[in-house]
């Protein structure tokens, strides 16, 4: 939403501009046509007088020029004093600090493409916008609470202060070149607009929504791609660390930050990739790079499948594998380039 506030000052700042010059044009103009002094001369008395500096006249001034003078001095001492008022209102008021640190993160934005944008810097957005981050997944967060943007700023994220569901706040994120969205307020009437309007301003968009049990249907034909219930998850991992304790604390390990060298990671397929054709088997990833890998999830999505030595890779196959960073940044590699 525009600041009216800082606009009403922002205006008044552009005669404060025109101010000055409109005094030295009377001064000049005064002098040259009730003393007759060159332009020269006139110049050089308004400057001398609106300044103070104590010179002496150019030359004697009548007494019509003596009130013109003093009338001269008091216009300048009103529009110093005009000044300093509006300039000391506008520090005041325009957060110059603000707005100066919010244009290095629009132009910060507008470097980035293909990047993630966070929505809410609550419980769930705290939680993703740290994992992004260790990840070092560039991203933008959008937050419209005065006091949780002011938390995200000081902590070094890019954040846009506004509400997600006005359409130039999604733009100014740069929601047409990003390639993921999560949308996590605790609202699900506003997540639902968000990611109508989210599907709509790019199509290609990955949108992973927050949402009540209820109303996941909805969401997903809102356009959103996974739909996450938190209390529904939480539920279900409690019941599964009951029940299945040591593939809980494994999947803690490869999937959060543990401390250990040990991740699980989705890697696509390139087109000009070298593995494309080949049968796992041939390919021998497990020798050549040091990752396991767990399954594959065809390029159309119709199926995942469990590979064994027989399966062959796709262009655009993505690849569950578990391995240390070094491990998976050479599968990556191999993946992607021939």
């Amino acid at each position: 939403m525009p600041d009216m506030a800082g606009i009403k000052v922002r205006n008044r700042l552009i005669p404060l501009l025109l101010i000055p010059i409109a005094v030295v044009v009377i001064g000049v103009a005064g002098y040259v046509l009730i003393e007759g002094w060159s332009f020269a001369e006139a110049v050089f008395m308004t400057i001398i007088t609106l300044t103070t500096v104590g010179f002496g006249e150019v030359q004697p001034l009548s007494p019509t020029g003596r009130w013109f003078t003093a009338g001269l001095i008091l216009l300048g001492v009103g529009s110093v004093a005009y000044s300093l008022s509006v300039a000391g209102e506008y520090l005041l008021t325009a957060d110059v600090g603000t707005r100066l640190r919010q244009r290095r993160m629009d132009k910060a934005i507008k470097m980035i493409k293909n990047h993630v944008i966070v929505i809410g810097y609550g419980r769930v957005g705290r939680s993703a916008v740290a994992t992004l981050r260790d990840s070092g997944q560039p991203m933008a967060l959008i937050e419209k609470y005065d006091d949780k943007a002011q938390e995200a700023i000081d902590s070094g994220l890019t954040v846009i202060h506004g509400d997600a569901t006005d359409d130039d706040v999604l733009l100014a994120a740069g929601i047409e070149q990003a390639k993921t969205l999560i949308v996590c307020t605790g609202d699900t009437a506003d997540n639902l607009f968000i990611v109508l309007s989210a599907r709509v301003l790019n199509p290609n968009l990955r949108i992973i929504a927050r949402s009540d049990a209820e109303s996941k249907s909805k969401m997903r034909r809102a356009g959103a791609d996974r739909i996450v219930s938190p209390y529904q998850t939480g539920g279900k991992y409690m019941a599964n660390i009951a029940l299945r304790p040591h593939v809980a604390d494994f999947l803690d390990v490869v999937t959060l930050d543990s401390g250990l060298e040990l991740w699980l990671e989705e890697l696509t397929i390139g087109e000009k990739s070298a593995l494309v054709g080949q049968t796992v088997g041939q390919a021998n990833v497990r020798q050549r790079t040091g990752v396991t890998l767990a399954a594959i999830l065809r390029r159309d999505g119709r199926e995942m499948i469990t590979p064994d030595i027989d399966t062959r890779f796709e262009s655009g196959d993505k690849l569950i594998v578990l391995g240390a960073r070094a491990q998976l940044a050479a599968m990556e590699a191999l993946a992607v380039a021939p």
